[in-house]
């Protein structure tokens, strides 16, 4: 690149000025070249002066290009036309025939004959002057001012022509004109400063505007981020974490010990993902069977039971766990048979399967916050404390429950959350108090109660990074440079006043024993007051 440099102001020298596409042909160089050699004299100081320009020119396509060489398409019909008449169907075998053939049936040199049945083409005239392929040889030859600008424009729609500008340089003798380069000083060192030598030297400018080298490093996804933002809460909150490395779970611990009827509609194939190899389980607890069994087919604990067969088969069958309240269960279940009941707090992340139909919203594959609270005479006015420290720590203030029916919880909350991008609440989570009869059947005292909630983990994170799509954020869609650009994931755990605002407006009227049990909160603190606060239900 110096010799190409110094060639340059050499030539310069003597011809000023210069273009920079003269001299590319003079030197038999790519253009470009000449371009990265004038940036290089530039990086000198004022060595020259360039002036941009920028040029037209019309040029031929690829297609121009082999027209000029073999013929117009126009042509090539006409000369495949034999003297008594060719069949249609062998002419449009030829390359480009369709637009050759239209354009030979505008000119008039051929006509069709259709009296014989299928269609012949035969000559209109004895002899034709191909007229695009000698227009484009002009044009090629660099005679284009001979071309009127109808046929030019012709040319172009049908792309055998386009216009190319060239941008170039004007170069001319700079303030600081030399022939010769010399070598610009990147660093200033001590020995400069001591012999006072960098006085006579020229240094390289530096470009304090410019980015540092990208780090050479791994990216954490959104997720990730939010879910260790998410796990960090509840750690806080004094909960610890359940094992959930069990993707495969059985229709006992996933439907049964939950009692979810062995015919409800997301046991079948179009909710859940069965497992066809091992396609059944046989490990339960004996008696626990046989008192869920019990349960299901007659009752027991207060309740009346589903009035059906329960089936050992259904329950055996595998499955890609469907929620991680089997994991809940299970361990439900494994407190339930230590010697003496401790209140716990246990949560979870993971991954959990439905087949579901993809939208905006919702995905086949996608990961469930599980957070589970046993403890004795907890009520619902405690689930929906937990549920505004809980979430007044993630930012998100805007909140409201919906009554529901869950075949585990009674009473049942839907947890909603205001989304400014989609403009619309969306549903974040399920949650309730474990029934009775499901508590009672693991063996646990009369007097505890467990509360429990179910929140997706993809959801917060498109609120929290203002995704419209849940395919934006999982998925072959998902931009890569989004996750490099992504911050840090700080969750605002501050509010305006230290307030939180919960919107409980349908909590649960026919609960009468709760109308005693409700939140107020104040700047400091969640605590348990005498009604249902910010409920529009007159108390």
């Amino acid at each position: 690149m110096t010799e190409l440099s110094e060639r340059i102001l050499r030539h310069l020298s003597d011809n000023d000025p210069v273009n920079t596409v003269a001299l590319s042909r003079l030197f038999n160089e790519d253009h470009q070249k000449i371009i990265g050699a004038l940036k290089s004299i530039q990086a000198h100081g004022d060595l020259v002066l360039a002036k941009p320009q920028s040029d037209k020119f019309i040029e031929l396509t690829e297609e121009g290009k082999m027209i000029a060489d073999t013929g117009s398409h126009e042509a090539k019909i006409f000369n495949a036309v034999s003297d008594e008449g060719t069949a249609q169907a062998e002419l449009m075998k030829i390359p480009n025939a369709k637009v050759g053939f239209s354009k030979a049936m505008s000119a008039g040199w051929i006509l069709m004959d259709k009296n014989g049945g299928a269609p012949i083409i035969k000559k209109k005239v004895q002899k034709i002057v191909d007229t695009v392929q000698a227009n484009l040889k002009l044009i090629l030859s660099g005679h284009v001012a001979q071309i009127a600008d109808n046929v030019k424009q012709e040319y172009k729609k049908r792309k055998l022509i386009q216009e190319v500008v060239l941008k170039s340089f004007e170069l001319s003798k700079g303030p600081d004109f030399s022939l010769t380069l010399a070598k610009l000083e990147a660093d200033l060192t001590a020995e400069m400063l001591t012999t006072g030598s960098w006085q006579a030297l020229k240094f390289k400018d530096y470009n304090f505007d410019a980015l540092g080298v990208p780090l050479d490093c791994g990216y954490l996804h959104p997720l990730l981020k939010v879910r260790s933002e998410f796990r960090q809460i509840f750690l806080e909150m004094g909960f610890s974490e359940m094992p959930t490395n069990n993707y495969i779970e059985s229709s006992f611990w996933n439907f049964d010990a939950l009692y979810q009827p062995q015919q409800h509609p997301a046991r079948d194939a179009h909710d859940t993902f069965f497992i066809s190899d091992p396609k059944i389980s046989t490990n339960f607890p004996e008696e626990y069977k046989e008192r869920v069994k019990e349960v299901h087919s007659k009752g027991g604990y207060g309740s009346i039971g589903y009035r059906y067969e329960w089936k050992i088969e259904e329950a055996q069958k595998n499955l890609l766990r469907t929620h991680t309240t089997a994991n809940s269960a299970r361990m439900l279940y494994k407190l339930a048979q230590e010697k003496e009941f401790k209140p716990t707090k246990l949560f979870s992340i993971d991954k959990v399967f439905r087949n579901e139909t993809l939208d905006a919203t919702h995905l086949a594959e996608f990961n469930q916050v599980e957070g589970v609270i046993a403890d004795y005479d907890v009520s619902l006015g405690d689930l929906i404390g937990v549920f505004a420290e809980f979430f007044k720590k993630l930012g998100i203030t805007e909140l409201e429950f919906k009554p529901a029916y869950n075949p585990y919880t009674e009473p049942s909350m839907e947890i909603f959350c205001f989304h400014n991008g989609l403009g619309k609440w969306i549903e974040i989570g399920n949650s309730g108090m474990f029934r009775p009869e499901m508590l009672l059947t693991m063996g646990l005292p009369e007097n505890v109660r467990v509360i429990a909630w179910g929140l997706s983990l993809e959801r917060p994170t498109m609120i929290r990074y203002g995704l419209n799509n849940i395919r934006d954020l999982v998925g072959p869609k998902v931009d890569l440079e989004m996750v490099q650009r992504s911050p840090i994931c700080r969750l605002d755990n501050t509010r305006e006043e230290g307030k939180a605002f919960v919107h409980a407006n349908c909590v649960l009227v026919h609960e009468a024993q709760l109308m005693d049990d409700a939140i107020q909160v104040n700047e400091n603190s969640l605590t348990l007051e005498y009604c249902m606060c910010f409920c529009s239900i007159p108390h």
